[in-house]
C-alpha cells in the first residue's frame, strides 16, 4: 500500500523517523527535508525550474564525523503526483573520507511508513561490531 502524503505529512513522518538533517532535492535547494524540497516546487512554480520532475531526488547525510572520516549518505526517490508524494526507493551507502564506497544498501517497494527509522538504515551500511572469542579458562594444572 502506498502512503500518499501531502509534503507537511510527508516530511514530518520522515523527520520523526530520525530525518532531520539538511538535504538537497534535484542536487540543490539545501535545507531542511520541508524546506528543501518546497523550495524546489517553488522554483517550479516561479518558472526557474521549468515543471516538477514526477520523481525528486532527495540526498542528504545520515551519519557525518568530519570530512577526515566515514560517513553514511542517504538518497531517496520520491514520485510526486498532483500534489502528493510518496518513497518509492531508497539507497543508504557508506563511504571512506576520500569517497569510496564501502557498503551499500538499497530499498526498494518502500512507502514513508515503511521506511527504516536513521538509525536502522545506518546499520544496514554499518560494520557489525566484530564479537571476540575469549577461550575459556583451564584453572590450574598440577
Amino acid at each position: 500500500m502506498e502512503a500518499l502524503s501531502d509534503l507537511n505529512t510527508f516530511a514530518k513522518i520522515l523527520t520523526d523517523k530520525g530525518y532531520n538533517g539538511y538535504f538537497h532535492t534535484q542536487g540543490a535547494y539545501p535545507g531542511k527535508l520541508k524546506d528543501s524540497i518546497g523550495e524546489y516546487l517553488e522554483s517550479c512554480r516561479k518558472g526557474t525550474e521549468g515543471a516538477p520532475k514526477p520523481v525528486l531526488l532527495v540526498t542528504g547525510y545520515l551519519q557525518w564525523a568530519g570530512e577526515d572520516k566515514p560517513h553514511v549518505e542517504c538518497s531517496m526517490w520520491v514520485k510526486y503526483l498532483n500534489g502528493k508524494f510518496f518513497l518509492s526507493k531508497m539507497e543508504v551507502s557508506r563511504k571512506d573520507q576520500y569517497g569510496q564506497l564501502l557498503k551499500h544498501s538499497e530499498l526498494t517497494n518502500l512507502s514513508v511508513v515503511t521506511a527504516p527509522k536513521v538509525r536502522e538504515a545506518i546499520a544496514l551500511v554499518s560494520d557489525a561490531p566484530k564479537q571476540r572469542v575469549v577461550p575459556k579458562s583451564k584453572g590450574f594444572r598440577h
